[in-house]
C-alpha cells in the first residue's frame, strides 16, 4: 500500500548544500513547516549518522507553526573523487489526541500513517583561487589606494596653486607701480609740452628732446606692463 503524500512543507524541499572548506562545522539549515490543523510528529534521519549532528531530530509542530532543524556537517577532509551520496529522510505523522508519549506513538503507528520526504547531500567546494580573506584584504587596498593617490596628487596641486597666487600678487602690484609710474611721466610729459609754447626757443629745444625721451619711455613702460598683465590673465585662466 503507497504510503501518503507529505503533509509537511519542507524547504529546500530536495537536496541540503554544504559549502567548503570542511575544516569546521558546516551548517545547513531545513525548515518544517505544518500547514495543516493538526499537530504532526517529525523525525529526520540521515545515512550517515556519524557525520552529521540533527538538532532538533524529532519532535512536534503545532498546527499551522514552523520549526527550523540545523543540520550540522561534522569537519573531515574533502575528497572530489569520493562517490558516497549522503541522504536525509523526514518522517512524519498525525499526532494522536492526548500524545503522551511519542516513542511509543511511532512503535505502534501503522505503515499507511507514515509519511517521508527524501533529501541529497551536495558537497560544494569554492575555487582554489579563491581566497575570502584575500579579497577583502585585496579591496580594502584597492579601495584606499585612490584615496591615498588622490590626497598625494592633491598636496603638490595644492602648493603651486598657493604659490601661483602669491606669484600673481606680485605682479599686480608691480603693475600697479609701473601704472603709477607711466601717470607720473605723462603728467611730467604734459608739463614740459606747456613750457614749450611759452618758453624761449632754446628752452624749446631741450623741452623737446626730453619730451622725445618721456614718449619713448612711456612707449617701453606701457609695453611691459600690457605683457605683465598678459601673463596674469594668461596663467589665471589656464
Amino acid at each position: 500500500m503507497a504510503r501518503p503524500d507529505q503533509v509537511l512543507a519542507l524547504e529546500p524541499h530536495d537536496e541540503l548544500r554544504f559549502r567548503g572548506p570542511f575544516t569546521d562545522v558546516v551548517t545547513a539549515t531545513l525548515k518544517l513547516t505544518n500547514p495543516t490543523h493538526r499537530n504532526v510528529c517529525f523525525k529526520v534521519k540521515t545515512t550517515a549518522p556519524r557525520r552529521y549532528c540533527v538538532r532538533p531530530n524529532s519532535g512536534v509542530i503545532d498546527a499551522g507553526a514552523s520549526i527550523h532543524v540545523s543540520v550540522m556537517l561534522q569537519p573531515f577532509e574533502y575528497d572530489p573523487n569520493d562517490r558516497s551520496r549522503h541522504k536525509f529522510m523526514v518522517m512524519s505523522m498525525l499526532a494522536p489526541d492526548n500524545m503522551t508519549d511519542m516513542e511509543a506513538v511511532w512503535r505502534e503507528a501503522r505503515p499507511e500513517e507514515l509519511m517521508d520526504t527524501r533529501l541529497r547531500c551536495t558537497f560544494e567546494m569554492p575555487p582554489e583561487n579563491e581566497d575570502p580573506e584575500g579579497e577583502s584584504t585585496k579591496s580594502l587596498s584597492s579601495s584606499s589606494a585612490p584615496s591615498l593617490k588622490s590626497e598625494a596628487s592633491a598636496l603638490p596641486k595644492s602648493s603651486s596653486a598657493s604659490l601661483d597666487d602669491g606669484e600673481a600678487k606680485k605682479i599686480l602690484e608691480e603693475c600697479k607701480r609701473l601704472q603709477s609710474e607711466v601717470q607720473r611721466l605723462r603728467e611730467e610729459n604734459k608739463q614740459i609740452r606747456v613750457r614749450d609754447y611759452v618758453g624761449s626757443s632754446s628752452v624749446s629745444s631741450s623741452s623737446g628732446v626730453a619730451s622725445l625721451q618721456s614718449d619713448s619711455m612711456t612707449g617701453r613702460i606701457l609695453c611691459v606692463v600690457f605683457l605683465l598683465v598678459g601673463v596674469v590673465v594668461g596663467r589665471l585662466f589656464l
